[in-house]
C-alpha cells in the first residue's frame, strides 16, 4: 500500500521518483561527476562554460524563489555539460552584513525580556495609525510624476518574535537558544542548504563552496586584497554624504540590510525658511527673541517668486524643533528626525522639540518667505497636505501649481469655508496669481489656463488635477522660461540651480534629504537620511562609468528590458557607502573600526571560486586543513593569480600558485550570471563596475540573465499567508525532477513567473507513466516490427524526432527553458503517442522506438537529470552518464513533412470532434466524405479572399522556416495525398467503416453528399481546413 500521509491520496508515483533520485545521486557522488578541472590548454570559444548565481543569504532555508532563479543557471549549465562543454557551476553562501547579527541580538533581547525559553504575552491587537500625507503639489519632479492619496490607513497585528520564526524552522527551544551567537547561523544553515541543493540535483562543484565573513580567513584575505586594490586606484574615498541610515543600528542601511524599501535612495529637497513675523502667538510666545521658521521642503526653488501663502494640514501634528541656539523650525517630528541626522539639530542625532503644535495653531501666521514678491503671506489650511513626505509645510505657488490655484480659489470664493477655520479675509482675498514662468503652451498663468481648459471646478477633483499637474510641471520645467526675478529670460532648468545656490548661500534655505519612500531596517527601525562621514565607492565617476558602459555594451543580456534596467541604473548610481560599523563581514583593511558592507564584498567573488578548492580543500568555513595558510596570501599572491602580476616571493609552492593562476585564466571570464531583476539596481551593476576597475577587459563578464519573481499558483509567495514553500518542502512534496519541470514551465522573461502545483503533480504522472511505457516496450521487444522505416507513420515520427532535436537545441541555446520543455518533452511525447496510434496492426518500428527513448532521455536531461540518468543506466543499459552523453545527432528535419503531419493530426482531431457532435441524438454515422479546398480554381473573388485571409495569416509565420513558398496559396504538401496515404489511419481513429477523400470542385463528388451538399457552400473548405460530411449508410 502506498503512503497516503493521511490524505487518502496515493503518493506511490511521487515516492518512486524520490527513490530514483536518491539512487542516482549516489552514482553521481561516487563518480564526482560535477567536479570541474581546468584543462592544460586555454579554452577555445565554446570549450568551457562558467556560470554563477548570487550567493543566497544564510539567515534561513532556501525557498522556491531561490530555486526559480537558480534553475535558469542550472538548466543552462546542464545543457552545456550535455553537449560536452567543460562546465563549472560553483555555489557559495553569503553571511556578510547585518541581518544575521540583528536576528541573533533580537533572540538575546527576547530571552532577557521573556525568559529562556520565552513566555510571550498573549496576543493583543496593536493599532498603528499611519499619518495623513500630502506634500506640496509642485514638489514632484517633472519627470517623476506620482499621484498621491491623502487617506489615513490603519493596521492591526501582533509583534513577530524571532523565537517563533525559529520554531517555524522546526527547531527545538534548546536549539534556538544557541542562535544568540551569530556564528551558529553560519554553522547551521549553509550545510543544510548544500544538502537541499544536492537533493535538487544542482550540478555544482561543491569543493569550491565557501561562506563569507572573517570566519573564513581565506575569503577574508581575498576581500581585503580587493578593497586595498580599489583604494589604491582612487575608487574608495572618505566623504561626507547623504545616505539611508538606521538610527537603531547606528550605521547606514544598505539594500540587503532592509526589511522593506530595497532600492530606495535619498531624495534631496531645498528647505525654504519662511520666517514667522513677530509677535508670536501665545502658544509659542516664549520663543520671542529666536528666529522661528515654517520650514517647507520643495523640489522647485525657482518658483518661490510666486508664493501667495503656505499650506498646512489643519489636524496635522507639528512641533517647534531647535535647529541651533537661535533658530527653531516648525515642521513634523518625522522631518525633524531626519534633520537631526543631517547636522541640523541643537543636539546631534536627537530632536529637541520645544513646543507641540497642530496645523490649526499655525493657520493665520504671518510669514516672510524668501524671494516672494509678497512682503508678507499667511499660513492657510489644505486638507490634502501629506505629513509623511517632506515636512508637512507646503509653499503655495498658484501661477504654476494647479492644486495651489484651485485651493486658493476655493478659499476666495467660499466664505463658509474660510469661517470654518477662522480665516480672515485679508489673509486670502488680496493675493492674486503672480506670473513667474512662461509655459510654451499655457502662457504665464499656466495653472489657471489648464484648470479652465480642463473645466476643473474644485480642489477635490483629484484625477483631473493630477493630470494637469503632470502636463504643467513637465512642460514648465523643460521648456519654460523665467519671466520674474533676476534670472528672467533664462530657461527654467538653467535658472533652478542658480536660484537654489543663492538661497543656500544667503541662509534663506538649507539642504534637506529624506528616504524617497519608507525604509525599515531588519532591526525593525524606520530609517532616516543621515549625513555621514565614511568610506564610499566612487560609482558614477565619469571615467569609471564610461568603462562600465563599455562593458555593458559588449554583454549578452538576453532581453531589451534587462539592458534598459542596467542603462537606467548607470544613469543615476552615485557614490555608495561601502563601510559599516555593525554586523558580520571583513574589516576595512586600513580602518578596522569599520566592516566592508554586504554588497561591496560580493562584486568579484566569482574569481575566488576558481581557486577556492585549492585553498580550502572543499571545507566551507576555511578551517585549518589546507597546506596554504591564510597569512601567506599576500597582495602579491593575489596579484599574481588574478592580474598576471610578477612571480611573488612566497613559501607557497610555485607549482600550486601556477595551478591557481591556470585555473583562473582558464575559467574567467564569467560566461553567465543569473539573477532576479531586483539585483540590477545594485549587486549586478556593482559587479560590472568592480570588474572594469580591477580586471583587464578580457576578464570582464560576458552575460547576465535576469528574471522576474515567482508566484505560487498565481498568488504572491508569502510566509504570512502560507503560500510558501522551502526548496526542501517542494522536493518532499513533488520530487526534485517534478519541481524542476514546474520551475521550467513557470516562465523565462522579466515578468513574474508562476509555479503551479498542478504542473508539478502532472509531471509526476507523466514521468512515471513514461518510465512504465519504456519498460513495457523493452519487455515486448520481440513483438516490434523490425527493418528500416517503411510507412508514412515511420517517416513522420522520425522527422518529428529530428524536428524536436533541432528546436530544443535552439531553445536551450537561447536559455528559453519553457520552450525547451515544450519541444523536448511535451511535443515529443505527443509525437510518440501519435505514432503509436498511427501504426495500427502493423505495429511500431523497433529501431525508431529505441531512438526515441535515447533522444527523449537526452533532451529532458538538463531539466530532469535524475529521471534521465535512471532511464539511461537502468532501462537503456547505456555506458557513462547521460548528463555528459552528448547532444543527439539529427538530420535536418523535413519541414514540409512536419507541416503535413501536423495537418494530418489536427484534421483527425477536428473530424473526431465533429463526428461526435453530429452523432449525438441521431443514428450513428459510419461513412465519411472529406472535401478538399478549391481555392484559386473558380468562384467568387471576395469569398476566395475571405477564405484565404486566415490561411495567409498562418502562412506568414512559416516564411522564416519554409521560405517564400510559404506565401503560396497552396500548402507545401498535397492535402489529398496525405489523407489518402493515411486513409486507414483516419478511418480507425474516428471510427468509420467507409471514407473517401474528394475534391470540392468535382461535381460528381459533390453529388455524393446528397442533401448535405449545402454544407460545402455554408462552410467551404480552404487550404489546410477540409470540410467533412458524415453520413449513415441510408443517407449515402
Amino acid at each position: 500500500m502506498a503512503d497516503t500521509n493521511g490524505t487518502g491520496r496515493s503518493f506511490k508515483r511521487r515516492d518512486q521518483l524520490l527513490e530514483m533520485e536518491q539512487e542516482v545521486r549516489k552514482w553521481w557522488d561516487e563518480s564526482q561527476v560535477f567536479n570541474s578541472e581546468a584543462n592544460e590548454k586555454p579554452p577555445k570559444e565554446g570549450d568551457k562554460f562558467f556560470g554563477t548565481f548570487p550567493f543566497p543569504y544564510m539567515n534561513g532555508y532556501l525557498h522556491l524563489g531561490h530555486a526559480f532563479s537558480l534553475s535558469k543557471l542550472e538548466f543552462a549549465a546542464a545543457y552545456h555539460r550535455l553537449r560536452g562543454t567543460n562546465v563549472l557551476l560553483p555555489f557559495g553562501f553569503h553571511c556578510t552584513g547585518m541581518p544575521i547579527k540583528a536576528s541573533a541580538d533580537k533572540l538575546r533581547r527576547e530571552i532577557e525580556r521573556f525568559g529562556n525559553p520565552p513566555s510571550f504575552p498573549s496576543e493583543t491587537d496593536e493599532t498603528v495609525t499611519e499619518p495623513q500625507v500630502k506634500i506640496e503639489e509642485n514638489d514632484s519632479q517633472p519627470d517623476k510624476f506620482k499621484g498621491k492619496k491623502s487617506k489615513a490607513a490603519s493596521k492591526t497585528g501582533k509583534e513577530t518574535y524571532q523565537w517563533e520564526i525559529m520554531r517555524g524552522y522546526g527547531l527545538s527551544d534548546t536549539e534556538i537558544a544557541t542562535f544568540q551567537d551569530p556564528v551558529q547561523w553560519l554553522r547551521f544553515f549553509p550545510p543544510l542548504a548544500v544538502e537541499d541543493l544536492k537533493a535538487f540535483g544542482l550540478g555544482a562543484d561543491w569543493r569550491r563552496s565557501f561562506i563569507t565573513t572573517d570566519i573564513n580567513p581565506y575569503f577574508d584575505s581575498f576581500v581585503r586584497w580587493q578593497m586595498r586594490k580599489l583604494k589604491s586606484m582612487g575608487k574608495i574615498v572618505k566623504d561626507l554624504r547623504y545616505t539611508i541610515y538606521s538610527p537603531l543600528d547606528g550605521q547606514p542601511c544598505a539594500d540587503h540590510d532592509r526589511a522593506s524599501g530595497e532600492g530606495v535612495i535619498p531624495q534631496e529637497y531645498t528647505l525654504i525658511k519662511m520666517e514667522v513675523v513677530p509677535p508670536f502667538p501665545a502658544k509659542f510666545g516664549f520663543l520671542e527673541g529666536k528666529k522661528v521658521y515654517l520650514a517647507a521642503a520643495t523640489l522647485r526653488p525657482e518658483t518661490m517668486y510666486g508664493q501667495t501663502n503656505a499650506w498646512v494640514l489643519p489636524d496635522g501634528k507639528y512641533g517647534g524643533f531647535e535647529i541651533n541656539e537661535s533658530e527653531v523650525f516648525i515642521l513634523t517630528e518625522r522631518a525633524a528626525r531626519n534633520l537631526a541626522y543631517q547636522r541640523l539639530s541643537r543636539v546631534p542625532e536627537k530632536v529637541t522639540c520645544v513646543v507641540e503644535l497642530t496645523g490649526q495653531d499655525l493657520i493665520g501666521l504671518p510669514l516672510r518667505s524668501p524671494l516672494s514678491f509678497n512682503e508678507v503671506i499667511y499660513c492657510l489650511p489644505m486638507l490634502s497636505v501629506l505629513t509623511d513626505k517632506g515636512t508637512g509645510i507646503v509653499t503655495s505657488v498658484p501661477s504654476d501649481s494647479p492644486d495651489d490655484f484651485m485651493a486658493l480659489q476655493d478659499l476666495k470664493s467660499k466664505a463658509p469655508f474660510r469661517a470654518k477655520f477662522g480665516i480672515k479675509d485679508e489673509w486670502v482675498l488680496p493675493f492674486e496669481v503672480i506670473p513667474i514662468i512662461s509655459h510654451p503652451e499655457f502662457g504665464d498663468k499656466s495653472a489657471e489656463k489648464i484648470c479652465t481648459d480642463m473645466k476643473i471646478k474644485s480642489q477635490n477633483e483629484r484625477e483631473k488635477l493630477d493630470a494637469a499637474k503632470k502636463v504643467i510641471y513637465k512642460g514648465g520645467f523643460y521648456e519654460g522660461t523665467m519671466i520674474a526675478g533676476e534670472h528672467s529670460g533664462l530657461r527654467v532648468q538653467d535658472a533652478k540651480t542658480l536660484i537654489r545656490t543663492k538661497l543656500l548661500e544667503t541662509n534663506q534655505a538649507v539642504v534637506y534629504s529624506e528616504p524617497e519612500k519608507k525604509v525599515m531596517s531588519r532591526s525593525g527601525d524606520e530609517c532616516v537620511v543621515a549625513l555621514t562621514d565614511q568610506w564610499y565607492l566612487t560609482y558614477g565617476e565619469s571615467t569609471w562609468r564610461k568603462a562600465a558602459e563599455e562593458c555593458l555594451a559588449d554583454m549578452n543580456l538576453y532581453s531589451d528590458e534587462t539592458r534598459h534596467g542596467f542603462e537606467h541604473t548607470l544613469s543615476w548610481l552615485n557614490q555608495w557607502a561601502c563601510s559599516r560599523s555593525f554586523g558580520l563581514g571583513t574589516r576595512i583593511p586600513w580602518d578596522e573600526e569599520f566592516l566592508v558592507e554586504s554588497l561591496s564584498d560580493s562584486t568579484i567573488y566569482m574569481a575566488y571560486y576558481t581557486v577556492c578548492h585549492l585553498l580550502q580543500n572543499g571545507e566551507l568555513f576555511g578551517s585549518d586543513t589546507s597546506s596554504v595558510k591564510p597569512q601567506q596570501l599576500t597582495d602579491d599572491i593575489w596579484d599574481y593569480v588574478f592580474l598576471s602580476g610578477p612571480e611573488p616571493e612566497s613559501s607557497i609552492p610555485l607549482s600550486l600558485l601556477q595551478k591557481m593562476k591556470r585555473e583562473f585564466e582558464y575559467w574567467y571570464p564569467v560566461d553567465l550570471r543569473v539573477s532576479g531583476k531586483d539585483l540590477i539596481q545594485n549587486h549586478l551593476t556593482f559587479a560590472i563596475y568592480n570588474h572594469t576597475a580591477i580586471f583587464p577587459k578580457r576578464h570582464w563578464p560576458r552575460g547576465f540573465r535576469c528574471n522576474g519573481h515567482i508566484m505560487l499558483n498565481s498568488e504572491k509567495m508569502s510566509k504570512s499567508t502560507g503560500n510558501f514553500r522551502t526548496l526542501k518542502q517542494a522536493i518532499e512534496e513533488f520530487s526534485a525532477d517534478a519541481t524542476r519541470i514546474s520551475l521550467a514551465d513557470a516562465g523565462d522573461g522579466m515578468d513574474d513567473a508562476n509555479f503551479v502545483f498542478e504542473t508539478a503533480n502532472s509531471a509526476i504522472l507523466k514521468l512515471t507513466t513514461q518510465r512504465a511505457w519504456m519498460e513495457e516496450v523493452i519487455g515486448a521487444e520481440s513483438s516490434l516490427r523490425v527493418g528500416p522505416p517503411s510507412v508514412y507513420a515511420d517517416r513522420a515520427f522520425a522527422n518529428e524526432m529530428n524536428y524536436a532535436i533541432k528546436m530544443t537545441e535552439k531553445n536551450y541555446g537561447d536559455y528559453m527553458f519553457r520552450a525547451a520543455l515544450k519541444t523536448g518533452f511535451y511535443d515529443l511525447q505527443t509525437a510518440k503517442d501519435e505514432y503509436r496510434l498511427s501504426c495500427g496492426s502493423s505495429g511500431m518500428n523497433r529501431d525508431l522506438l529505441w531512438r526515441f527513448m535515447d533522444v527523449q532521455t537526452r533532451l529532458i536531461a538538463p531539466i530532469c537529470p535524475h529521471y534521465s540518468e535512471y532511464i539511461w543506466k537502468k532501462l537503456l543499459k547505456k555506458e557513462g552518464f547521460v548528463i555528459k552523453a552528448g547532444w543527439p545527432e539529427a538530420e535536418n528535419p523535413d519541414l514540409t513533412l512536419h507541416k503535413a503531419n501536423r495537418y494530418l493530426q489536427e484534421s483527425i482531431k477536428n473530424f473526431r470532434k465533429l463526428l461526435v457532435k453530429q452523432d449525438s441524438g441521431g443514428p450513428k454515422k459510419t461513412i465519411g466524405l472529406i472535401y478538399q479546398s478549391a481555392i484559386g480554381q473558380e468562384g467568387n473573388f471576395n469569398q476566395t479572399l475571405k477564405l484565404c485571409m486566415p490561411f495567409l495569416k498562418d502562412k506568414k509565420k512559416d516564411v522564416m522556416t519554409l521560405g517564400v513558398q510559404a506565401l503560396d496559396l497552396r500548402l507545401p504538401f498535397g492535402e489529398m495525398e496525405v489523407l489518402q496515404e493515411n486513409l486507414e489511419l483516419v478511418k480507425r481513429q474516428i471510427g468509420l467503416e467507409h471514407l473517401e477523400i474528394l475534391s470540392a470542385i468535382d461535381q460528381d463528388a459533390v453529388v455524393k453528399a446528397g442533401r448535405h451538399g449545402n454544407l460545402l457552400t455554408q462552410t467551404p473548405p480552404s487550404p489546410g481546413s477540409p470540410t467533412p460530411i458524415f453520413l449513415t449508410k441510408e443517407g449515402m
